[in-house]
Order: structure tokens, then C-alpha cells, then sequence
């Protein structure tokens, strides 16, 4: 299996511990259960969902200081799981190219986010790369 379908199941892994206020533990049982992915992928899943369960205050953070006056707490559910996962993949895995996890993190959004999801989530996590020197 794709690290693209990894990086679904732990965006769906992160919008159900969000909207469900699910534990991580939990979370990961359910999801992993639910789906077939190789040794390597289900433990980027486990490593990138705890991983950012971990770093959620400074990613929230990153989020609102690039936001322009827009509380995390606003953002629908889809689009704040989107970003927390990529911001985490930006700022902690090395081995994810920034404009890859960029690019995945758009398609995330055209999949399960509204019509301005793409464009909205593009274009924060353009300044987040940017304002962080990640390019």
C-alpha cells in the first residue's frame, strides 16, 4: 500500500480524535483494524498520528499566527486535521519532501474537504513554509 493511503488514514485517524474526542489509542485500534496497510505504513500512520496528537499546541499555534486573526477552534474539522498533518509532516519528518506533504495535504482536502478546502489549505500552508523557512 501507498504512503498516500497511509497519509488518508491518518488524516481520518486525526478528524475522528478531533470531532469524536477520541483517545489516540483508541483512534488508531479502530482505524488500523479497518483497513490493510504493510508493517512500514502502518507505523508512519502510528508515528505521524502521535506525533501530532504530541505537537498539536505548537502546530495549533503555527496554525493561528498564520491565520490572520482566525482561532484553530474555527476551522472546520476537516481542514484542522488536514493542516495539523501536514504542518507535523513539514516540521518533523525529514524524509517527506515539504512540497510533497503540500501537495498531499491539498488532495486530502479536495477529497474530503469543501469547494474553498484546496485553496484555503494551499494557501496557509504556502505561508507556513514560507514564514518558516521550510522552503
Amino acid at each position: 500500500m501507498s504512503r498516500r493511503l497511509a497519509r488518508q488514514v491518518a488524516f481520518q485517524t486525526l478528524f475522528q480524535i478531533d470531532l469524536a474526542s477520541s483517545d489516540v489509542d483508541t483512534a488508531l485500534e479502530q482505524r488500523l483494524a479497518d483497513i490493510e496497510l504493510d508493517e512500514e505504513n502502518r507505523e508512519y500512520v502510528e508515528r505521524v498520528v502521535r506525533g501530532v496528537t504530541e505537537q498539536q499546541r505548537a502546530i495549533d499555534n503555527q496554525i493561528a499566527a498564520v491565520s490572520k486573526g482566525w482561532h484553530v477552534h474555527r476551522l472546520g474539522f476537516v481542514d484542522r486535521s488536514i493542516l495539523r498533518l501536514a504542518i507535523y509532516e513539514i516540521v518533523f519528518v525529514d524524509e517527506v519532501p515539504v512540497r510533497v506533504a503540500v501537495n498531499e495535504a491539498v488532495e486530502l482536502a479536495k477529497e474530503f474537504g469543501d469547494e474553498e478546502s484546496p485553496k484555503f489549505v494551499n494557501g496557509l500552508l504556502g505561508t507556513v513554509v514560507r514564514d518558516g523557512g521550510f522552503e
